[in-house]
């Protein structure tokens, strides 16, 4: 059965995440005495460190990409390379032959540019096949042994190229995938963290408790700053006008 495609529990960037988990981890090494009292020991706040240390080692997308559009560019030369061969032979195959003729039309490669990587491969081998069934018609304009043998070359360098290119794009989407899993197994952990800090912070220290909040982004954080701090002047206010 095909694997359903997964997706973030997080919805900011990677690296924000990796710096929410290094931070987060600092603050339970602060409170890890009260961390322990949840049965959250040192040995998981390692654990937790090493697959955060280890998130941050992926190779991110853009790595990735990066060695897809490298073998890509590869393809893209094999191919160019492929089409001169065959397009040196047919102008020789055209001097022999009217393009009108059914000789001509028989290489069926009229067209070699607009053709798929597969329909380019395919198109070589045809057209080494057909030549070879006419070489004693096309011997005095060139075409010979050495002359198909360049397409055949080009047409497997072409093909393994082909192959390595769509390798590296499976293994793109494997390591995004992969990336995506691990990026969510640790935030699940990041969760469990921030869940026991608040609920040991809770009601009896804001600015720890703030510590363990989770927010989606910098303006998140600022705004819940901004709140608390105007929650704060104005109970500090209202203390004040109740004691005088």
């Amino acid at each position: 059965m095909k694997k359903q495609a997964g997706h973030r529990k997080h919805n900011y960037p990677d690296a924000d995440l990796y710096l929410q988990c290094v931070e987060k981890i600092r603050f339970a090494h602060r409170d890890l005495e009260q961390f322990q009292q949840y049965g959250y020991d040192i040995e998981r706040l390692k654990k937790f460190k090493a697959m955060t240390d280890r998130f941050r080692d992926f190779p991110d997308d853009d790595e990735l990409l990066g060695d897809q559009m490298i073998l890509t560019e590869k393809k893209y030369k094999a191919a160019e390379k492929l089409r001169a061969s065959i397009r040196s032979l047919m102008t020789r195959v055209e001097v022999k032959f009217s393009i009108k003729s059914g000789r001509y039309r028989k290489f069926g490669a009229g067209r070699i540019g607009d053709l798929s990587d597969a329909g380019l491969i395919f198109c070589a081998r045809r057209v080494v096949r057909v030549a070879r069934q006419q070489i004693d018609f096309l011997v005095d304009v060139g075409v010979n042994e050495n002359a198909l043998g360049r397409i055949v070359e080009a047409a497997q360098e072409f093909e393994n190229a082909v192959n390595i290119q769509q390798d590296k794009v499976a293994d793109r989407d494997i390591g995004v995938e992969r990336r995506m899993d691990y990026g969510n197994e640790i935030y699940d952990e990041l969760v469990t963290l921030c869940n026991i800090g608040k609920d040991i912070w809770d009601n009896l220290d804001a600015t720890k408790y703030e510590n363990y909040c989770l927010y989606e982004s910098n303006a998140d954080q600022k705004r819940a700053r901004k709140e608390r701090l105007a929650a704060e002047a104005v109970a500090t206010k209202n203390g004040s006008l109740v004691s005088s």
